[in-house]
């Protein structure tokens, strides 16, 4: 199911995170509720990545909430605190993929691998945004703000955020003309002066406009 009107079954989560709700909705499914979001869906270059997790309500590291209200320091601070104790899974789309399936079908399609990648399969999941993966096959609901209602979504986005940024360091070390160790692929005036003087790389989304209409001069 892609497109998303609430149903009257879905978990009620309050705007901001409550682990004690949390747990308890947590153990309706046997402790098998899933958090699922993704971090890249906006800039010009690089992949997108998706993360699915499920906690234990008991190890939940201190801390934890929507990615981007945290700095990066606090986001790898919590990065490994979150694979220590919970099950997570990430996968990723590259550019040559979201070019193909537009970026909102690139990043469902690795939300659902995230979800079957993971060690034991949940029995609920919570998705970030608006939209339900088709092909999910699981009972779930899309949870605007997630990332900032729900704490397994949270660590999500963490995950999905932490990965994301290392790839494209990675990938400045191959590209330093391009700067993505610096803006990570996002459509700043650094990213597109070195776009009008390299031009695009492979890593680029060509069907992103601002990509496409430099390629084309």
């Amino acid at each position: 199911m892609t497109g998303y009107a609430p149903s009257l079954f879905d978990l009620r989560f309050p705007e901001d995170a409550d682990l004690r709700l949390e747990r308890r909705y947590a153990a309706q499914f046997g402790d098998l509720l899933a958090g699922v979001d993704e971090a890249g869906r906006g800039p010009w270059a690089g992949p997108v990545v998706t993360a699915a997790v499920i906690l234990d309500y008991d190890k939940v590291p201190q801390g934890l909430t929507d990615s981007k209200k945290l700095s990066e320091a606090k986001r790898e601070e919590l990065f490994p605190l979150i694979c220590q104790s919970a099950l997570v899974c990430a996968a990723s789309a590259s550019p040559a993929t979201i070019d193909r399936r537009n970026i909102r079908g690139a990043t469902l399609g690795a939300m659902v691998r995230a979800v079957r990648g993971l060690a034991v399969v949940p029995r609920y999941v919570v998705v970030d945004g608006r939209d339900i993966p088709s092909g999910l096959d699981i009972e779930a609901q899309a949870l605007v703000k997630g990332d900032s209602r729900c704490l397994a979504v949270a660590a999500a986005s963490i995950v999905a955020k932490v990965l994301r940024d290392r790839m494209m360091v990675r990938l400045d070390s191959h590209l330093p003309e391009y700067g993505f160790a610096q803006h990570k692929g996002y459509g700043v005036p650094a990213h597109q002066a070195a776009l009008t003087e390299h031009g695009p790389s492979e890593h680029h989304r060509m069907s992103f406009k601002p990509v496409r209409l430099c390629s084309e001069t």
